[in-house]
């Protein structure tokens, strides 16, 4: 079975289209600040937080909850992503490569819950 290389040419409606793409973003983004109204002041380039004013100092010191349940978040989607297929496909890797296919999912789960034990011992796990 032999690969043909596809000539250059077969590709060219494929840069045309990202080109004109390109450019387009480009147009729309330089014609909003060209056209559009700049009239700043005092009200408009103060800072705005969910429709209150800003209180206290910006270097404020961020709760590790906040941090905490962002690695939970992290660590829920790589689960997710290396699981889920991994499940879906283990009867054929299981019957393929026998438990060799198990261990490398194993290692990553004991990895895996050493992250959430991690995030309990810190207490990101209780919401009061």
């Amino acid at each position: 079975m032999e690969q043909s290389i596809q000539p250059l040419e077969n590709y060219i409606p494929i840069f045309l289209v990202l080109g004109f793409a390109a450019v387009f973003a480009l147009a729309v983004i330089f014609s909003s600040k060209l056209f559009g109204p700049s009239r700043p002041n005092k009200v408009k380039l103060s800072p705005y937080e969910s429709g209150k004013d800003p209180i206290g100092s910006i270097k404020e010191r961020v709760s590790i909850k906040y941090y905490l349940v962002a690695m939970l978040f992290i660590i829920f989607d790589i689960e997710v992503i290396f699981v889920y297929p991994w499940g879906v496909q283990f009867k054929q890797l299981f019957g393929e490569f026998g438990i060799i296919a198990f261990l490398p999912m194993l290692w990553f789960l004991i990895v895996l819950e050493l992250g959430f034990l991690y995030i309990y011992k810190k207490g990101g796990l209780k919401w009061d």
